[in-house]
């Protein structure tokens, strides 16, 4: 689902004057380093940005539309032509004693919008007044104030756009991911950008070694915690988990701009292990391996594919491993190295922050 900024307008794009009407062009200025700071958000970003302003009486003889607009339609102008350009604008022409459900703080106005599917978790509201604060904490999102004074309900106040953009933009790629079924139950925390510590209980011990590899040599945290049907055997701790871990870095990767997309070879000692990954949004396993023991430990290693193939279709990525060597666990752990060291290579964000793709999508 789609990240969104909403964001306010008068006070937060503009400069907001004494009498609060925009009506000419000789009051319209914005606020300092907003257009730049819009604009790299908007490039190396993949929030999709949403206006959302009360603008009180608009359409009366107080405020007349034809003083509206053209200043209005000249803001949008110049935005867009530094690459900002709001998907929806919803504007609320009443006044704050209709008491309104379709003015800021309420909702009301944003509802078609929202039933198209949105990660509020993952979203903010932008503006300067307290009712800012309210819409977000009406729609289930953050809320970033432009204000001196503080505000304990907002993840940032300030009145530098360039704190925002920085905040917005260096903000770590995280996830947590819980899946619950009648045969797991698993809670993985995810940071791409993290620095390869890692907390596992999968109630398997070599399970739990083979991801230890994940988040130490793909330099990600990583907290895993299972209540699995061990009872029964290891399949759905093992199958769910890879589930689990799949969706995680498909969230954390959010629109995937930026990243190297696309694979590491791994020797150890007398193995050669072969990972070859592409995060391009289509699934696919190719897995070149045999083992000539029926379980590593107590661990059946017809799982080891399985566990692959869980994570290519719920990670959306192509994988192709290949491995040849004589010792079983060097084998293993060899492909979890490697594929690690892929993972790392992979999300890796240059400093172009295009979407690798011809596409235009992953």
């Amino acid at each position: 689902m789609k990240k969104v900024l909403f964001i306010d307008r008068d006070g937060t794009i503009i400069t907001e004057p004494a009498d609060e009407q925009i009506d000419s062009f000789e009051k319209l200025s914005f606020l300092p380093g907003v257009i730049s700071c819009l604009s790299k958000i908007a490039k190396e970003t993949d929030f999709e940005f949403v206006m959302v302003t009360n603008q009180d009486g608009l359409g009366t003889d107080s405020y007349p539309e034809n003083t509206f607009w053209p200043v209005h339609n000249k803001i949008l102008e110049i935005l867009k032509g530094e690459g900002v350009i709001f998907s929806e604008i919803f504007i609320d022409k009443t006044v704050p004693s209709q008491n309104s459900p379709t003015r800021k703080p309420g909702t009301k106005m944003l509802i078609n919008y929202l039933a198209g599917g949105i990660d509020l978790s993952s979203s903010y509201v932008i503006g300067d007044r307290l009712t800012d604060i309210r819409l977000a904490k009406n729609l289930g999102c953050k809320a970033i104030f432009i204000s001196d004074e503080k505000s304990t309900e907002a993840e940032l106040t300030t009145k530098d756009w360039d704190d925002i953009y920085k905040y917005l933009v260096k903000k770590p790629r995280t996830a947590e991911v819980h899946r619950k079924t009648s045969e797991t139950d698993i809670k993985i925390e995810l940071s791409l950008d993290g620095s390869g510590k890692s907390v596992i209980d999968t109630g398997i011990g070599f399970f739990d070694h083979m991801l230890e590899q994940i988040s130490r040599h793909g330099n990600m945290d990583l907290n895993i915690k299972v209540k699995g049907d061990l009872q029964t055997d290891e399949h759905h701790t093992v199958e769910d988990v890879a589930i689990a871990l799949g969706e995680a870095i498909l969230r954390a990767l959010g629109g995937k701009k930026g990243i190297e997309r696309y694979s590491f070879v791994l020797p150890m000692d007398d193995c050669l292990a072969q990972v070859a990954l592409d995060f391009g949004g289509r699934s696919w396993l190719v897995w070149d391996v045999k083992f000539s023991r029926e379980k590593i430990g107590e661990f059946p290693t017809e799982m080891f594919f399985h566990f692959f193939k869980s994570f290519t279709d719920n990670a959306r990525c192509n994988l192709n491993i290949k491995a040849e060597g004589q010792n079983e666990h060097h084998k293993i752990e060899a492909i979890f190295k490697a594929f690690a060291r892929a993972i790392k290579l992979a999300v890796k964000q240059t400093d172009n922050f295009n979407l690798p793709s011809t596409k235009g999508s992953l």
